[in-house]
């Protein structure tokens, strides 16, 4: 697919009559075993991003980020959405630019959030946070991508859904096409924030006593869901658990569990 059928694909896929599950992979390899597994799109998770390099989640450049992607998206041919973070920036234009820069690597969307990254304050005011949202959705509509904000209240101590509403129907409003508010703590919540907005709302899965069925958060009306770090997570779960029974059991029961080279190697680019 050209970026343009993968564009109107991606979008389609959003109006779908299930709800589209985006997982996350964490490098090329990863994306081309989920591309192969029959998922329709895939997206970037900025704490796997930085897991790869050796850091923690909020630690990763622009440049490294974008690199990150392209990489993914040279490995399959479905559409891929970016967690772009707050768009490395905290003026408006600034966070446009990396919209712009994120179009041109390739991928089909990418989101934009109104975490700060400050300790002393993590959530961009209310107004701030709207103004970065339509400057990234204005860039957004020149490069035919599919802008995803997300409010971060509830992952930054501020559980509070009438704000949360409040800024996704701003967000909705300025531009977004995908809204999200990470880490929801019941499906009470998450109907509310799904009849609150018209634009389809992705919930974000892969956290403990927080992830829900794909059936009850369709049920929801929810029409995305992302599974952020947690295929990461579980893969590195994985490895901690075999390293661990080499080193404490001078075993390889791993061995006899594991997916075999051959079938492993059928995922991969000759």
């Amino acid at each position: 697919m050209t970026r343009e059928e993968k564009i109107a694909r991606f979008r389609a896929l959003h109006a779908g009559p299930r709800a589209l599950v985006l997982p996350n992979p964490w490098d090329a390899g990863s994306a081309r075993v989920l591309a192969g597994l029959g998922y329709h799109a895939l997206a970037t998770s900025s704490g796997a991003c930085a897991g790869v390099l050796g850091r923690r989640d909020g630690r990763v450049s622009r440049d490294e980020a974008l690199a990150h992607a392209q990489a993914i998206v040279a490995a399959v041919d479905l559409p891929v959405s970016a967690d772009l973070e707050k768009c490395f920036a905290d003026a408006p234009r600034e966070a446009a630019e990396t919209i712009r820069l994120a179009a041109g690597v390739g991928l089909a969307g990418g989101s934009i959030e109104d975490a700060s990254g400050s300790k002393e304050k993590p959530i961009f005011d209310f107004s701030q946070a709207v103004e970065r949202v339509a400057a990234a959705a204005e860039a957004a509509k020149k490069a035919g991508f599919v802008l995803t904000a997300r409010t971060e209240n509830y992952l930054r101590g501020r559980p509070d859904l009438d704000d949360t509403i409040k800024r996704l129907q701003a967000f909705e409003k300025a531009g977004a096409e995908v809204l999200m508010a990470p880490g929801l703590p019941d499906l009470e919540a998450v109907r509310a924030v799904c009849a609150a907005v018209k634009k389809p709302v992705n919930f974000m899965a892969g956290m403990r006593g927080k992830s829900f069925s794909v059936a009850a958060l369709e049920a929801a009306g929810v029409r995305r869901i992302s599974l952020a770090t947690s295929l990461y997570r579980a893969a590195m779960t994985g490895l901690i658990a075999a390293a661990r029974e080499v080193q404490e059991q001078g075993s390889f029961g791993y061995v006899e569990r594991s997916v075999a080279t051959p079938e492993l190697a059928g995922y991969m680019k000759e």
